[in-house]
Order: C-alpha cells, then structure tokens, then sequence
C-alpha cells in the first residue's frame, strides 16, 4: 500500500499496488504533455481517495469520456481514469513521496497523440 497526497495535502489516496509496479507511463497526448506527469495504473478497486474527495475537480476534454482529477486547492494533477480504460485508475507518481520519478529509467512513452479510440479520416 502506498499514499498518495497532492501538494497541499488537502487530498490524500491510498494505493494498493504489487510489490513492484507493473506499469509506469508517460503520455504524449495534448494534455498530458502539458502537465508532465509520471504515472502508473491500478484497477478502479485499488484506488481509494482517502482524505478532500470534495476538493478534487474533475476536467474532461475531447471525447469527454476520460476524467481528469486534480486539488482544487493547489492544482495538481492526482489521478484520472482513462477513456481507454475506465476500469483503471491512472495516478501521478509524482504525488507518492516514496517514490523519486527522477531516478525512473525506460519510462514506456502511451501514445495518446494517435489515441486507436480517435477516428481518423485518411
């Protein structure tokens, strides 16, 4: 089990996670470019917000289907659920203070530019 708290603390998760993570992501999608998170999933019932749930805001764009979480408070970004996947819960490793994302090596690039839900006209 790990925590996961946003800067001001006013947002607080638990995670219960395999011993080692089993995915670790960037992604190249229009916003998740933008924001610069590292992140891993977990199934929905592995992610508990434990502490602010009424601080969170959710942001949703393009299709509207994936939701985007942060603290209303300090603003950063805590965790989402992909339109992918909406049976999984995205968080921002950035947010677990025992992990340091800076010493993360072959961090997996999701190709969220080329989303395979996005139609594309040829």
């Amino acid at each position: 089990m790990i925590k996961l708290q946003c800067h001001c603390g006013q947002v607080e998760a638990e995670i219960n996670v395999p011993e080692k993570l089993e995915k670790i992501i960037r992604c190249n999608c229009s916003f998740c470019k933008r924001r610069g998170a590292v992140m891993s999933l977990v199934k929905n019932e592995n992610f508990k917000v434990t502490k602010g749930r009424e601080k969170l805001k959710s942001y949703q764009f393009h299709t509207n289907v994936a939701k985007h979480y942060f603290c209303n408070y300090c603003g950063i970004y805590t965790h989402h659920h992909p339109r992918s996947n909406p049976a999984m819960t995205g968080f921002n490793l950035g947010c677990v203070d025992s992990i340091d994302t800076f010493s993360l090596n072959d961090i997996k690039i999701n190709d969220g530019l080329n989303h395979p839900l996005d139609k594309k006209d040829k």
